[in-house]
């Protein structure tokens, strides 16, 4: 493992203490873990793999080249960009949570999804979590959203108004599945959130989009003859009331770990039927908590510790 000398670990420690907005409990931990080695230089190293790093905790983007690196569940991100609160055809939600940073290739897509889909009718698009300023684990809410190359959209259109700051952390994304079933809640769901996903899909850059089995099945089945685009609508748990765009690896980021190829079809076939199946339904047991186990630095690819100290 490569080490910094004791030297510039306090250095960035210390500016990591100056930038994060820790809380008090964690700001002091981190405080005597410097000062515990600093007295013992010869343990420098061993004090920077003690740390576990809060990526949420930091509050602007590493003054770096745009780079994914890592896996879209196990990494970071170096030259993040933030996305405007109000763009043309869209407007950020839930500000407070500082994840409305990516890689320039997921803001150019958000910017350009929102101009074509307003050009299709859509209302506007309401945008929910990215990534944080420099990527990483995402305590709650998240396994991926690491590299800054998904976003999460909400099927609610946006009004006709620019949201207040308050709306904008209060307000609800509507479920478009039907409670304690595996359909979609006709009520809410249209060919309008159809056609806002056949748009998504239709950027090259746009790898996947994961939406919950109920509403693959509907797609699936609402589609029509135009069936290719299907492919990249993939079901997995939750995602009711958004969808989850994922973007592929920008070309030349070599630091980007790309994901197995999409099988071939348009997904609407037995393999969407398992999820409707009893093996296939979550297992009884006490309710999840929704924070996730903190990765440390040896998790994550060597350049993250770089990202995550630089600035």
């Amino acid at each position: 493992m490569q080490t910094v000398s004791t030297l510039d670990f306090a250095r960035r420690g210390r500016r990591y203490l100056r930038r994060a907005a820790l809380a008090p409990v964690a700001a002091a931990a981190l405080a005597l873990l410097l000062a515990a080695f600093l007295a013992h230089p010869a343990r420098a190293a061993e004090a920077q793999a003690a740390i576990v790093p809060d990526w949420g905790a930091i509050s602007a983007p590493a003054p770096a080249p745009a780079r994914a690196i890592g896996g879209y569940a196990r990494g970071c991100l170096g030259g993040a960009v933030a996305l405007p609160a109000v763009g043309t055809g869209y407007q950020v939600m839930r500000l407070s949570r500082k994840r409305y940073y990516g890689h320039p290739e997921l803001i150019a897509f958000i910017q350009a999804f929102a101009k074509k889909a307003r050009a299709d009718g859509w209302p506007g698009l309401l945008v929910g979590d990215m990534a944080q300023p420099r990527g990483g684990p995402i305590l709650t809410g998240h396994a991926s959203h690491q590299i800054g190359l998904d976003a999460d959209i909400w099927f609610t259109p946006a009004p006709a108004r620019r949201l207040s700051a308050d709306e904008r952390e209060t307000m609800s994304a509507t479920s478009m599945v039907a409670v304690n079933t595996m359909t979609v809640d006709r009520s809410v769901w249209s060919s309008r959130q159809l056609r806002l996903l056949r748009t998504a899909a239709s950027f090259p850059e746009v790898e996947r989009i994961f939406v919950n089995p109920a509403i693959k099945r509907a797609a699936c089945a609402e589609a029509g003859k135009d069936r290719a685009w299907l492919a990249k609508i993939r079901p997995w748990w939750g995602h009711t009331s958004h969808f989850h765009v994922r973007l592929r690896c920008p070309p030349g980021d070599t630091a980007c770990l790309a994901q197995e190829p999409l099988p071939a079809g348009d997904g609407c076939d037995s393999g969407l039927d398992w999820w409707f199946s009893a093996e296939a339904q979550p297992k009884a047991g006490p309710p999840a908590t929704g924070s996730r186990r903190r990765f440390d630095f040896a998790d994550l690819p060597p350049a993250c510790r770089g990202i995550f100290f630089s600035g």
